[in-house]
């Protein structure tokens, strides 16, 4: 079966760019990682302004729109270049959200982020950039010389940590345990995490590997002391290495950038992987393929290049975005979009696409190489009927892996007992309450509730007693002027002289 897959993806790599995608049956699964990029640097997505009300008004209708396309992985940009847009005592503020770095904005844009992911059912990763501090002499850059002068290297007019020194790894796992400690993060997300594509590398390439590798490792060990079950995962460049039928044409992660993201996969580095897949026919298909066979049965959601679809930078068509969507679903893996505001700014029809694309919710899958034990599904679920809403109310899960707490995935159906393994009967995900009302819009609808740990290990569900299928016939006069008195027998002239007859 996988050599048929592979053969027809090489047939889709002779289809001309620009024409109509070929409609692969990709129905919406349940369990699928749709991830978004959402960049802070600059404010080149977010945000637009430098008032406070502004910047939570902006992200919340960027949520918003995201939610609508089904989206459930948020890559929030929180350490940017030496700076960040959460409150830290390693780092200053990032200028994006005042306009000038190291200012506070008042509030703490990470916090509010991972609020309002969480209230839409989204993850949300923090997106550290690791090794790169910015320009020489922005303020991010000189605050961190001043800390540790012999770790910071200029190449060029650009500043980066020396990924050759162990105290780089160390700072770096500090960074990511104090983000864990302090926020309810689903993920640290590492950027970056490789040489500089203009470092002259003066050891073997192999001892560059293990350097970064060991940067790696200190950080895992550091998020996952605090909290097992925050992802780990990275953005390693699009192409691991040279295929033995295609190329790489020189720029991959293994050899070029020493950055061995399938062996941190095979060794439990990392949780997660979001390739940066800018490309198109054989620099991406057969890549991804790789990046499938080598996933270790861990999650892997490659990043499409959706910017290219605008004018002022490839103007590459539709297309290629679709087509590339329908292989990636077929291969059961997920995707990223980079970056959100070409997303959300719909360029040449992403979003209406990808709204169709995306037709029901879908969850992350559970990350069974941590834990593998479901919760227990609640006890208790209570429906109450209302004129426009069911509201249903449930308890009585239990936790079996050591999470901070359980989250709960509600599904509907007309049918009963309601079949969970179908995406399409999916109405909300990863609620952290343990209530919901659901508009019914007239229909008689059975419901399930289950329970998932935070790693996402799903319990069996609990089902609402089955919904009559017939309904008695309403007299509505009798619900508003009560029911009327039964009719009194009269007794004619005629029917007195005919019972009299028949007493005869």
């Amino acid at each position: 079966m996988k050599t048929i897959i592979r053969l027809f993806l090489l047939l889709i790599l002779t289809l001309p760019t620009q024409a109509k995608p070929f409609q692969l049956q990709a129905p919406s699964p349940k369990h699928e990682v749709r991830a978004v990029w959402l960049t802070t640097i600059g404010g080149i997505d977010w945000p637009r302004s430098h008032s406070a009300a502004t910047q939570k008004q902006e992200l919340t209708q960027i949520l918003d729109q995201l939610q609508k396309a089904n989206i459930n992985t948020i890559l929030f940009q929180a350490r940017v270049r030496a700076t960040t847009v959460f409150p830290s005592d390693m780092e200053p503020w990032d200028a994006c959200l005042t306009g000038k770095a190291g200012n506070s904005p008042g509030y703490d844009a990470l916090q509010y982020c991972i609020d309002e992911c969480h209230k839409r059912g989204m993850e949300c990763h923090a997106w550290i950039v690791t090794i790169p501090v910015g320009k020489w002499n922005t303020y991010g850059c000189q605050q961190l010389r001043k800390k540790l002068p012999k770790l910071i290297v200029k190449v060029g007019d650009e500043g980066y940590m020396n990924p050759e020194k162990p105290e780089t790894g160390d700072y770096l796992a500090k960074f990511c345990r104090e983000v864990t400690r302090r926020y309810d993060v689903d993920g640290i997300h590492l950027d970056y995490i490789r040489y500089p594509e203009t470092w002259k590398l003066k050891v073997s390439r192999p001892q560059g590997r293990q350097y970064i590798t060991d940067i790696v490792r200190k950080i895992n060990r550091a998020v996952k002391s605090e909290k097992p079950w925050v992802k780990m995962s990275c953005s390693p460049i699009g192409k691991y290495d040279d295929l033995p039928r295609y190329k790489s044409s020189g720029w991959n992660a293994n050899t070029t950038v020493c950055q061995d993201a399938q062996g941190w996969m095979r060794d439990g580095l990392m949780d997660a992987l979001f390739p940066m897949m800018y490309f198109q026919g054989n620099n991406f298909y057969p890549f991804a393929v790789n990046w499938k066979d080598f996933s270790y049965g861990r999650i892997v959601a490659p990043g499409l290049a959706v910017y290219m679809l605008h004018p002022k930078e490839k103007n590459w068509d539709l297309s290629v975005i679709q087509r590339e969507m329908y292989v990636l679903r077929e291969q059961e893996l997920g995707c990223t979009f980079f970056r959100s505001k070409f997303f959300t700014d719909n360029t040449k029809g992403i979003y209406t696409f990808t709204k169709d694309f995306n037709a029901t919710p879908a969850l992350v899958p559970p990350m069974t190489w941590e834990k593998k034990q479901a919760p227990t599904a609640p006890r208790v679920l209570d429906v109450q009927r209302g004129m426009t809403a069911d509201r249903l109310v449930w308890r009585g899960a239990c936790d079996l892996s050591g999470g901070d707490y359980l989250l709960y995935n509600i599904y509907a159906s007309p049918d009963y007992p309601v079949d969970t393994e179908k995406a399409e009967y999916l109405v909300a995900t990863r609620l952290k309450g343990e209530s919901l009302s659901i508009p019914h819009k007239g229909r008689s609808l059975n419901y399930a509730v289950t329970a998932t740990d935070r790693y996402g290990n799903e319990s069996s569900p609990i089902c609402s007693r089955e919904t009559l299928r017939t309904k008695p016939k309403v007299d509505f006069r009798e619900l508003i002027m009560g029911k009327p008195k039964p009719k009194t027998k009269t007794t004619t002239k005629s029917n007195k002289k005919s019972k009299k007859r028949n007493k005869r």
